[in-house]
């Protein structure tokens, strides 16, 4: 990796952000679409040809069948997301979840963290810790680390938004996670959360005025998106070196995880606003994967080293559905 800007000329279209920004908003930045799933079983196989050489599988949790993310995938195949909107929060709120192979209704665990409004689980290392933000009665957002079964909330001490904004959204096999916070400008910063220590340590971006960090693999190399100069950039860094990345030329272009392999995985928002998913393996340019069921949106939120991605993607009724591709 170096610490110049590349451009990547992703042939196909645009895509879009992850969550990161509200209460209902998850990890990394992305918006929390509106999809889900039209179907009954928990996971349903689709028909339409897959792109860009993916076997694509649509995965919901018949508890909210409209509105599913998955967000994390480890090495053994566990997933790990949420279901509900969030919008409103009392009446569709946010839910955890992990969910094993071989994905059906049965397979799916709850996962959220006690006394919380709302819940999101966003990433899980080889171990089986997993990591993700939740919300309060008051609308303050606190990361969340589950180690060795036990819930931890964590904060920064530097974030000082109103109302609090801080969302762990990666980890790794070591348990370092990585993350963000929100500054009293709605700026953020991201940093590295050390669960056997406790220690903290910012990710910095030069001339980036907000940066969010989602993923991390086990070599310690990070992923994230930053704003510089009014324009969202996937980056990926180590220490002091930093690349930035801009697939198709977007504006927006958000990287949302790692894996070992230094795969890289996201989003990107085309000229007319859709969003589309990319994957991109060292040396090689961006592939555009999007789900062939989509309408106009999809997110790649996820990557294991065996190259399975999670995300998801918004159907023609409006449904945001979870996504699961591997590779064939």
């Amino acid at each position: 990796m170096s610490s110049t800007t590349v451009t990547e000329s992703a042939s196909k279209r645009p895509s879009l952000v992850r969550r990161v920004a509200s209460a209902c908003a998850l990890a990394a930045v992305g918006v929390g679409v509106a999809a889900s799933a039209a179907t009954a079983s928990a996971a349903t196989a689709n028909v339409a040809p897959p792109p860009s050489g993916y076997s694509f599988t649509t995965v919901n949790d018949n508890a909210d069948p409209t509105f599913n993310q998955l967000l994390g995938i480890n090495a053994r195949g566990t997933i790990v997301g949420y279901f509900g909107s969030g919008t409103p929060a009392s009446v569709h709120p946010n839910k955890g979840y992990e969910l094993s192979s071989p994905y059906g209704q049965a397979d799916y665990r709850n996962e959220n963290f006690p006394g919380s409004q709302q819940t999101q689980v966003v990433g899980i290392n080889g171990h089986g810790t997993t990591v993700g933000f939740w919300v309060d009665a008051n609308g303050d957002n606190f990361g969340f680390v589950t180690w060795h079964g036990q819930f931890t909330s964590v904060s920064n001490p530097h974030s000082n938004a109103t109302p609090k904004f801080d969302q762990l959204l990666g980890v790794n096999d070591h348990d370092v996670a990585v993350g963000f916070y929100n500054d009293t400008q709605g700026n953020s910063h991201g940093y590295t959360y050390d669960i056997q220590t406790g220690q903290i340590r910012g990710v910095h971006v030069p001339g980036a005025s907000s940066v969010v960090a989602t993923g991390i693999n086990n070599a310690g190399w990070i992923s994230g998106f930053a704003t510089i100069n009014g324009v969202t950039e996937g980056f990926v860094s180590h220490g002091y070196h930093v690349s930035l990345l801009e697939v198709n030329k977007s504006s927006n272009t958000q990287i949302l995880g790692i894996n070992n392999h230094f795969r890289i995985v996201g989003s990107y928002l085309d000229s007319q606003g859709n969003t589309h998913g990319f994957v991109k393996a060292p040396h090689h340019s961006a592939v555009t994967v999007d789900d062939p069921n989509a309408a106009g949106t999809t997110v790649i939120n996820g990557i294991n080293d065996n190259g399975s991605i999670v995300g998801f993607y918004a159907d023609a009724a409006g449904n945001t559905d979870g996504l699961l591709a591997l590779h064939s």
